[in-house]
């Protein structure tokens, strides 16, 4: 049976850093409550990112009638889910395109069999799939999948599917990719907690080729866990305004607990320091902390996971994939690498990895 491989990954994201507009809007919104403003000022702090990046272009001042340059987002009438779907189906595909482009494929993109599709932040039909193989000149009969809302975790599920084509039919080369337009859902809101938890979203894509070719990382094997009695905790809600995202405080307590009594599955009996490589989805740095706490991490150990929160927030599907491409551009060969991400249930998808010889 033969092995998988990422041979390579691409990223891309939209052109408007939006993060420190965020701060101001956020600012803004909470306006003269200082408990409120104490609070999202040390959280923004502690937070650990610096830039993020939106499919929509920020006014310049964030407190105006109008949050975006073309007038998308007026107050007091900010669009609803019909609109917000409109503005995914024109921007989604343009993304997807440029990410799919820097992997290069030249003249093999007609050699692409397998189309893969990871998204939670909007939906179409004929969606970003058929988008994908008209802009991207793959051959028409490529199968193709989506992975729909299954939120941060979905980027390991699409690995997983594609490792399961590949074994299967050696012969197949994958295309996956993850596409989050998270900041699309950006409500107008006092409520501190949805301002907390927007301070995290960005958009991006990620674009990956999966065969048995062997260069890249090996995808050795794939675990998943659902902790008990968490469901209500990271939730994703299809609203009149929108997508809403529901993420409780009390996330990263539940990833610690469940990762120091998994980790012996999800490591296939390793431990922790026999591991080279982490690609640990950033779901905020408290998710970091807490990983890093579980598994007694060394403090350079997710360098990676805590470099893409930095530069880019949480892209939702797409961030883990952005976090492997810095890890393999390290270039460390014969290297045994963990991955995991964590979404709706709550879910930990993980997977081992190793590094081409």
């Amino acid at each position: 049976m033969a092995d998988a491989f990422v041979n390579r990954i691409a990223t891309a994201t939209p052109p408007n850093d939006v993060h420190q507009f965020f701060l101001d809007f956020a600012r803004a919104q909470i306006g003269g409550n200082s408990m409120y403003r104490t609070l999202f000022e040390r959280m923004a702090e502690k937070g650990g990112i610096r830039h993020r990046f939106s499919c929509i272009a920020p006014a310049d001042d964030p407190s105006g009638p109008v949050v975006d340059v073309e007038g998308l987002f007026p107050r007091g009438s900010f669009p609803g889910t019909n609109k917000r779907m409109q503005i995914y189906e024109e921007r989604a595909p343009q993304l997807a395109e440029a990410a799919v482009a820097r992997l290069e494929l030249g003249g093999d993109a007609k050699r692409v069999t397998h189309v893969i599709v990871t998204s939670c932040t909007g939906f179409s039909a004929p969606g970003l799939d058929l988008e994908i193989v008209a802009r991207c000149g793959l051959d028409r009969s490529a199968e193709r999948t989506i992975v729909g809302f299954m939120g941060c975790y979905a980027a390991i599920s699409g690995l997983k599917l594609a490792r399961h084509i590949v074994r299967s039919e050696p012969r197949s080369r994958v295309l996956l990719v993850n596409l989050e337009l998270c900041t699309l859902h950006l409500k107008e809101t006092k409520d501190i907690e949805q301002l907390l938890s927007f301070y995290l979203w960005g958009d991006g894509c990620a674009a990956s080729l999966i065969s048995a070719e062997a260069t890249g990382i090996r995808l050795d094997s794939f675990r998943s866990f659902l902790a008990e009695d968490t469901s209500e905790l990271m939730e994703w809600h299809v609203r009149e305004d929108g997508f809403d995202m529901v993420l409780s405080g009390k996330v990263p307590g539940a990833i610690r607990h469940t990762l120091k009594e998994r980790h012996g599955e999800i490591l296939d009996g390793r431990r922790p320091e026999a591991i080279d490589l982490w690609a640990v989805h950033p779901g905020g740095r408290s998710v970091l902390d807490a990983v890093a706490k579980a598994l007694k991490l060394d403090p350079g150990a997710l360098s990676a996971s805590r470099g893409v929160l930095r530069d880019y927030g949480n892209m939702s599907s797409a961030t883990v994939m952005f976090v492997l491409k810095a890890l393999m551009a390290q270039d460390r060969r014969g290297a045994h690498g963990c991955g995991m991400a964590f979404g709706p249930g709550l879910t930990a998808e993980t997977m081992l990895f190793s590094t081409a010889a």
